[in-house]
């Protein structure tokens, strides 16, 4: 497997909702921000390969093979990730760029001894989950925390946007991981909401409310 061709694998698997669903050409140009004719050029290798069905104007799926190669970079990805916060202080918004790179190491037994060392993690530090060596991985309820109502509450536990502007925008409001969210108002305009973070309140966007996964609490 070439580089470009995980790389294609993992945007596949992304863009199709865990592989399930078909993907067109342009989707997938604009998400590996290159032409649809290098796409098509792509997909038609990897179909030679058996890690994907394709059929020109009909979009493209992944076949189990291309799912498992797929669910294995993106196990490296996010146990590189935590490696990176945990071992290295490198904070949530830096790690995804250096992860990129490292995921591409072909070495199974390294991978597994660095699981070992992180102790065999469930989510990576943007809450994502990590897939096991099957590719298994675990699932925990999670809604939008813009879907909660005034009066619900919840704990952030991911986020829908992973890029360093949005990270860093949530370390400046002192939004993390595990930190307890409690809806206060709901702007009926625009959807914007006031929250409750133990003695801080904080005005936040509807966009910012659309990227962040909270589990619900009573």
């Amino acid at each position: 497997m070439t580089q470009s061709e995980e790389n294609y694998l993992k945007g596949i698997y992304h863009l199709s909702h865990a592989g399930r669903a078909s993907v067109s050409t342009n989707a997938i140009a604009a998400h590996m921000e290159t032409k649809p004719s290098s796409v098509t050029d792509m997909l038609k290798r990897l179909s030679d390969k058996d890690l994907v069905d394709y059929q020109p104007y009909k979009g493209v799926t992944l076949t189990s093979g291309g799912t498992a190669q797929a669910l294995r970079v993106i196990r490296k990805h996010r146990l590189w990730e935590v490696f990176l916060v945990e071992k290295l202080d490198f904070s949530w918004d830096e790690v995804h760029e250096v992860a990129e790179q490292l995921e591409h190491i072909a070495s199974e037994k390294l991978i597994d001894r660095l699981d070992a060392l992180l102790d065999y993690p469930d989510f990576d530090p943007h809450g994502d989950p990590i897939p096991d060596k099957e590719g298994h991985f675990k699932t925990r309820e999670k809604r939008l925390l813009s879907t909660l109502q005034p009066g619900e509450k919840g704990v952030c536990i991911g986020v829908k946007d992973s890029s360093s502007p949005f990270l860093r925008f949530l370390d400046k409001n002192g939004i993390a991981l595990g930190t307890r969210i409690a809806v206060l108002e709901k702007e009926e305009f625009d959807d914007s909401m006031a929250i409750q973070m133990g003695e801080q309140q904080l005005q936040i966007s509807h966009q910012i409310a659309t990227n962040l996964y909270i589990k619900p609490i009573t």
